[in-house]
């Protein structure tokens, strides 16, 4: 079994989290709509007012096969433990409706799938329609 340690990322992480934020795109089936650049990143999340607080999972060793280790629980406990430290009240995740290991694990940890109990559905506005409203 592999050793998880979850941590706060620190700036010269960007890298590899751009390299992530492609692989999980490419999982999802979604890599055209990866637009954001690694300067992006160190900006929102490292410049003057950090829009995003991100965690990095450091797996060791890393195995092939992750699945079934528990990782994901770790990271969304992680997660909650620092959103609660944060004063966050509650905190958010999307899934496509075809990860139904995803959706399994989250409602597992008592997430409430708001697709379901609310009839939520989530939408978003792309860079052109923003300038568009913003007159720009």
């Amino acid at each position: 079994m592999a050793s998880i340690r979850i941590r706060g990322a620190k700036e010269e992480d960007c890298g590899e989290i751009l390299k992530l934020i492609r692989e999980l795109a490419e999982y999802e089936k979604l890599s055209d709509q990866v637009k954001i650049s690694e300067e992006a990143l160190r900006a929102d999340g490292f410049g003057e007012n950090p829009f995003y607080h991100c965690l990095v999972a450091e797996i060791l060793p890393a195995p092939g096969e992750l699945q079934g280790q528990g990782i994901g629980s770790k990271i969304i406990k992680k997660v909650a433990e620092v959103a609660l430290d944060k004063g966050c009240s509650q905190f958010r995740l999307a899934v496509l409706d075809w990860n139904q290991k995803a959706i399994d694990l989250y409602k597992a940890l008592g997430a409430q799938d708001l697709t379901e109990a609310e009839g939520w559905h989530s939408f978003r506005f792309e860079e052109e329609v923003m300038k568009k409203l913003a007159g720009r």
